[in-house]
C-alpha cells in the first residue's frame, strides 16, 4: 500500500510540476501571454526549485531561443536535426547544455531580472532537489520516497521530452509551421500538447482553439484571473495566427 502511495504522490507532483512548467515558465516569464500574481509566481518558482531544480530565468532563455531558431541547426533541441528519439531520451540534457552557455541567457533574458534570492539559493538547483527528496523521504519513509522521487523524475523527463520531440515530429499541423498538436499529450501536460497552435500564437495564454479541448493550463489561468491572481494579454490563437500570416505576407 505504501508504494502504491508513493507511486501516486509521484504522479501527482509530475502534473504540479507540468502546471507550473506550463502556467509560469512558459506563458508568463517566457513569452508574457500572462502576467501572474507576484505571490502565484513566487510559490511557482519555489516548487519548481524543489521539484525540478530548473533555473526559471534559464529555461525561459533556452525556450525563447527554440522559438527563434525552430527546428533549425540553432534550436536547442530540434528533432528535425537530431531526431526525434534522440530528443525524447536527451531532451533534459539538450535543455541544460544550451542553458550552461552564457550566451544564450545574456541574448534572451535580459528582461528577466537576477534577484537576491536567485542568487544566493533559487539559482542553486542541487539544493533545491535535495531538500525536496529530504521532504519526500521525511513524508513518506525512505522506500517510498525513494519511489516518488524516481516516478515523479521520469514522468517529468520524459512529458518534457515529448512536448519537444514527439510535438514538433508527429500529429496535426493545423498552422503552417514544424510543431504539432497532439491530443494524448495535450492531456498529460497541462495543454502542452496543442503545439503548433502555440507556435502559431506564441502570445496566447490560451493553447487550446476550442472550448472543449484540455488545456488546464489555460483553465487555471482563468480560474486565477477570476480571483484577481492573473492578467491575461491574449487568449484567441486564431485571430493572433491570423494577424501574424497578414504580417508576414506583408
Amino acid at each position: 500500500m505504501q508504494i502504491v502511495i508513493a507511486i501516486a504522490v509521484g504522479l501527482a507532483l509530475t502534473q504540479l510540476a507540468n502546471l507550473a512548467t506550463t502556467v509560469y515558465l512558459h506563458r508568463d516569464l517566457a513569452h508574457k501571454a500572462v502576467q501572474l500574481h507576484p505571490v502565484l509566481r513566487s510559490v511557482f518558482k519555489v516548487f519548481l526549485w524543489m521539484a525540478t531544480g530548473i533555473c526559471a530565468r534559464q529555461w525561459a532563455a533556452v525556450h525563447r531561443k527554440h522559438h527563434a531558431f525552430t527546428d533549425t541547426d540553432e534550436d536547442p533541441h530540434s528533432p528535425a536535426r537530431l531526431g526525434w528519439l534522440r530528443v525524447q531520451l536527451t531532451n533534459a540534457a539538450l535543455y541544460r547544455r544550451s542553458a550552461r552557455d552564457p550566451r544564450t541567457t545574456e541574448r534572451y533574458a535580459k528582461d528577466i531580472p537576477v534577484t537576491a534570492p536567485d542568487r544566493w539559493l533559487l539559482n542553486r538547483g542541487i539544493i533545491g532537489l535535495a531538500l525536496g527528496i529530504a521532504i519526500l523521504v521525511w513524508w513518506l519513509g525512505v522506500v517510498p520516497g525513494i519511489v516518488a522521487v524516481v516516478v515523479h523524475t521520469v514522468g517529468y523527463i520524459g512529458l518534457g521530452g515529448s512536448v519537444n520531440a514527439v510535438a514538433h515530429t508527429f500529429g496535426r499541423r493545423p498552422f503552417d509551421n514544424s510543431a504539432t498538436n497532439v491530443t494524448w499529450l495535450a492531456w498529460l501536460t497541462c495543454g502542452e500538447g496543442y503545439h503548433n497552435n502555440h507556435h502559431a500564437a506564441p502570445t496566447s495564454a490560451r493553447f487550446a482553439r476550442r472550448w472543449h479541448d484540455f488545456d488546464l493550463g489555460w483553465w487555471f489561468i482563468s480560474a486565477a484571473r477570476s480571483l484577481g491572481l492573473a492578467q491575461v494579454r491574449h487568449a484567441d490563437v486564431d485571430s493572433l495566427a491570423s494577424r501574424a500570416t497578414t504580417s508576414a505576407q506583408v
